[in-house]
């Protein structure tokens, strides 16, 4: 029984390591965006306003991650859809901090 419950909760923590690692490139992305946002908000380059609009989408974006990661694979599918969030999440950010309005 003790051999059991080691080899159940060993199998169970490799099955976590593997979901929590299964996007990579996904959590790199989603920290140089939130540097981006951080970035832009402290030079002033988004406003208040905008800054909130996209630290929203970056929390959903978590939502999701966590969401395909919730079973313990993240399939093709769950990791298009992110990287397909991201992308947009990406080219929001841009459009904000470039779009001329300044926080003074």
């Amino acid at each position: 029984k003790i051999i059991t419950a080691v080899l159940v909760l060993t199998v169970g923590l490799f099955f976590t390591a593997q979901a929590q690692s299964a996007t990579p490139r996904a959590n790199v992305k989603q920290v140089n965006q939130h540097a981006r946002i951080a970035h832009g908000k402290a030079n002033g380059e988004l406003t208040p306003t905008e800054a909130r609009a996209l630290k929203m989408e970056q929390r959903h974006i978590r939502r999701v991650k966590r969401r395909a990661k919730a079973d313990g694979t993240v399939t093709i599918d769950e990791r298009a859809k992110i990287n397909r969030k991201q992308r947009r999440a990406n080219r929001h950010i841009r459009r904000q901090k470039h779009d001329e309005q300044k926080r003074y």
